[in-house]
């Protein structure tokens, strides 16, 4: 039979390690493509830790590069990664240990068992260092439901994966595996695969993509809800506001027009004495002259122009008060034009807040929609994956009989 000398020298454990390689192969190369994916990334200044004092930084950069969030498809772990023309200054994986911690207002460093250093980061703003903070927070919560998941890697200072399902077995132990014992085993120290495992990971891997892609779109979801309730109360605070600006530049206008209607009336009085003061002195003058005057009509002439006086006097310091009173309404109403200046700039930001709140909403309906889209394509996946899992058990049920053929035909 054509193939058995190949098919002699080889295991059972050997020949599902070929049939699993290239099932992968053949239809899983796109996510094998897609092991690294970038989620965030900033430009900052790297510092490590002194290794002897570990009391002083030592400068990775002489400038601000990019350090970046990635997430690694292949292991399921999340890494910091920062790279200088070719030199990686920065390759840390986040474990749900870790803990990032702001010393100053544009400083934060970590600390990494696995690479045994701290690394520190400078940023040019607060702004920036608070978002790298977020992100950290988000991806170590990330890195604990993977974990809990039962993926990821086991970071205790080695960069090996870990292996779920293998088997090791000994010398002179028959493989729970093979189906019978004569069957020939492999060297100890030689993991054997599950038939399910390959899959079991890669829809462990899908998981855990599609709850991060799950995660993200809530927390976008319920960050655009709470930017939609902020603008909502302060449109109407900003409304509350408007509407107190326009009754106090109704009264002020009020009093305005008031205090000009009475100063035009004092004005006119003030005129009317002036020219009766002006017509009575006029007359003293000429009865002084003529002689014909007697003393009582003099006096009673003068008397009354003394009141007369008088009373210029006292108008003359009513209208400076009322003059007064007139420029500091003048200064209300300049404070009023401002306001209005300013009120209309609230109606326009009201008007962009509206326009802003109109388009949160849209983007809130777009992510649920997206979320209920890929809600579908993870149930359409899953299923996609329980087919090709029956096909794969099917095709190593088919080399187990060939295998019991091959024996057969061995032994005869």
């Amino acid at each position: 039979m054509p193939g058995l000398e190949i098919l002699e020298d080889m295991s059972v454990a050997e020949v599902q390690q070929i049939l699993v390689t290239a099932w992968v192969q053949a239809h899983m190369g796109q996510l094998n493509r897609k092991r690294e994916q970038p989620i965030y990334s900033t430009k900052a200044h790297v510092f490590q830790i002194d290794p002897k004092t570990k009391k002083s930084w030592l400068q990775s950069t002489q400038l601000a590069i990019p350090v970046s969030y990635f997430y690694d498809n292949s292991r399921q772990t999340y890494r910091i990664i920062s790279v200088d023309g070719s030199k990686a200054v920065i390759n840390s994986t986040i474990t749900p240990n870790m803990t990032f911690t702001k010393t100053s207002q544009k400083f934060g460093q970590w600390s990494d068992p696995r690479a045994n250093t701290v690394y520190g980061l400078g940023f040019t703003t607060e702004a920036d260092l608070l978002k790298f903070i977020e992100k950290f927070n988000e991806i170590k919560e990330l890195s604990k439901q993977v974990v809990k998941n039962g993926g990821g890697q086991q970071v205790n200072g080695s960069d090996s994966p870990r292996v779920n399902g293998p088997s090791t077995p000994t010398p002179g132990t028959p493989n729970p595996g093979t189906p019978n014992p004569g069957t020939p085993t492999k060297a100890p120290g030689t993991p054997i695969l599950n038939e399910a495992g390959p899959l079991e990971r890669q829809n462990s891997g899908q998981s855990v993509m599609s709850s991060q892609s799950e995660a993200q779109l809530k927390y976008e979801n319920d960050r655009l809800k709470i930017a939609l309730a902020q603008s909502s109360a302060n449109a109407k605070k900003w409304d509350v506001e408007l509407q107190t600006l326009k009754n106090n530049n109704a009264r002020l206008t009020t009093a305005l027009q008031e205090s000009t209607s009475n100063v035009e009336e004092w004005k006119k009085q003030l005129a009317a004495y002036k020219e009766e003061s002006t017509r009575l002195k006029q007359k003293i003058l000429e009865m002084e002259k003529g002689g014909t005057a007697s003393g009582e009509k003099t006096e009673g002439l003068q008397r009354q122009v003394g009141d007369l006086s008088s009373r210029l006097g006292n108008l003359d310091l009513d209208n400076k008060k009322k003059e007064e009173e007139i420029q500091e309404l003048k200064e209300k109403v300049g404070k009023l034009g401002i306001l209005e200046n300013e009120i209309t700039t609230l109606k326009d930001t009201i008007q962009q807040l509206q326009g802003q709140n109109e388009s949160l909403k849209s983007q809130v309906s777009n992510y649920e929609h997206e979320l209920q889209i890929l809600r579908s394509d993870q149930s359409k996946e899953r299923q996609d994956l329980l087919g090709l899992q029956e096909q794969l058990g099917n095709k190593l049920t088919e080399m187990y009989e060939l295998h019991d053929q091959i024996s057969a035909t061995l032994q005869t």
